[in-house]
């Protein structure tokens, strides 16, 4: 998602500082009174043809790692595969067909995800294909997922097969997950080439099924924090602090009880709902580290809590999303040995004019060692165009991460939406959940609210 002290958007980049941070006993989180610490960072009209094949359950350790990366160096998580390149057809289909396949392919095997979205639209050449009346116009999606063959087919519906007739099927925009090759191929009716074949293989998507033991679950009675945290109580702060300046974040991260003379909204109370996680634009600033800020955000580090700590298994994580544009909700994982590495379970930048709370995830990882990142690899999506997943700020859904020796998988309410080989063997993490604020407006419109159902971890 971002890391400790930086979280500035540009291609999901990320950096990170120190910071010394001071602790106060929150006395309704049952936390001992702790002394002053310094911590390390750990840092037109169109149908939908040729989507996702239909769900075929499996248990979330099934999988083997492709053999194109079982012998690939990751030199302990600080290096990653290339993304592969994406590209189109050309196709052929002939007089009286009644579909066109159009191949999408790869040039290498996939270490992640990649999600290629198309597109008709009429042809150029002497005998131009037009929609409605010599092909049915498609907007669909091509999803590769890791050990998937190199080419799949989209359809497109025929509708009358004129010699020679072609159009044009094209990238929307540059593959999620992957790099962009030919962008857009000729596809026409012939006589003499043979048609382009259907290539329908690949795996299913995955559905979730925590495979490892219940550590952690969250209730009234075991949602505790305090301003350091402890094995029974989430730290209100980031390991580094409460501020994250490198990341032109505007927020200071609050906890009402180390604050309480400041007359601040209350940034977190449970319920019924869930842990309301709520930000806010201060009536003064307040200051951390010589900086005054003028917002209010809100973090739930597990840093120091060692029931939310896991090497090998699966975090779930239900919540509703806020609205308010300038807020950065999201669910992520540290190591406990320092950052990187970093796994963003979801993440939300709201302070993007063209996100959209609704229907936008993010899910990244970063690599590398001692607060240098040498590779991030991941994706933002539209969820509810490729899998008619969304509504995530009028309603609760389930994010879920499942990290195994072989791959680090991706759920959405149960259903598979992104993969990668696991580059991060051997390490643990401990998670973080925070609304973060980054703008200078009067952050008033919707609401600057993450509420937090349900959390659980599983480890193996």
């Amino acid at each position: 998602m971002r890391i400790l002290c930086i979280r500035a958007l540009a291609s999901f980049g990320f950096a990170c500082a120190l910071a010394a941070c001071s602790g106060v006993t929150d006395p309704g989180s049952t936390a001992e009174t702790e002394g002053k610490i310094v911590v390390a960072a750990p840092a037109e009209t169109a149908i939908a043809v040729a989507g996702p094949v239909s769900a075929r359950p499996l248990a979330a350790s099934a999988l083997a790692a492709p053999p194109d990366f079982a012998d690939f160096d990751f030199a302990n998580g600080t290096r990653y595969p290339e993304q592969a390149t994406a590209s189109v057809g050309p196709a052929f289909y002939r007089p009286g067909s009644n579909m066109a396949y159009v191949p999408i392919s790869l040039d290498r095997p996939t270490p992640n995800t990649v999600i290629a979205r198309v597109m008709t639209e009429d042809g150029t050449g002497l005998v131009r294909g037009v929609a409605g009346i010599n092909y049915q116009s498609i907007y669909t999606s091509v999803i590769f997922r890791p050990g998937d063959p190199l080419t799949k087919t989209v359809e497109v519906p025929i509708i009358l097969g004129i010699p020679q007739a072609d159009f044009i099927v094209r990238f929307v925009e540059a593959p999620w997950g992957g790099k962009m090759g030919t962008d857009r191929a000729v596809v026409q009716c012939d006589f003499l080439q043979p048609p382009t074949a259907e290539q329908i293989e690949g795996r299913a998507p995955r559905t979730f099924a925590p495979s490892g033991t219940l550590q952690w679950g969250m209730s009234r009675e075991t949602m505790k924090w305090s301003d350091a945290g402890h094995d029974k109580a989430w730290s209100t702060k980031l390991p580094n602090g409460r501020s994250q300046p490198g990341n032109q974040e505007t927020g200071i991260y609050l906890d009402g009880w180390v604050y309480r003379d400041y007359g601040i909204e209350a940034p977190l109370r449970y319920t019924d709902d869930g842990l309301v996680m709520h930000t806010q634009k201060l009536d003064a600033p307040i200051f951390w580290d010589g900086v005054g800020y003028n917002y209010g955000a809100i973090a739930l580090s597990g840093h120091n809590t060692r029931p939310l700590q896991i090497g090998y298994g699966q975090y779930e994580f239900t919540a509703r999303m806020p609205t308010r544009r300038g807020s950065w909700p999201a669910f992520w994982l540290i190591s406990t040995s320092g950052w990187p590495p970093e796994i963003d379970i979801y993440e939300g930048f709201g302070f993007e004019s063209w996100w959209n709370f609704d229907r936008h995830t993010a899910n990244t990882l970063h690599g590398g060692a001692n607060i240098m990142r040498t590779f991030q690899r991941g994706t933002f999506m539209d969820t509810q165009e490729v899998y008619g997943i969304g509504g995530f700020t009028s309603d609760f859904h389930v994010f879920a991460v499942d990290i195994q020796p072989d791959y680090i998988t991706w759920f959405i309410d149960g259903r598979e939406t992104y993969q990668a080989v696991n580059p991060f063997a051997g390490f643990r993490w401990y998670p973080i959940m925070n609304v973060a604020v980054k703008t200078f407006s009067d952050y008033t419109d919707g609401s600057g609210d993450m509420v937090v159902k349900d959390v659980k971890v599983y480890s193996n």
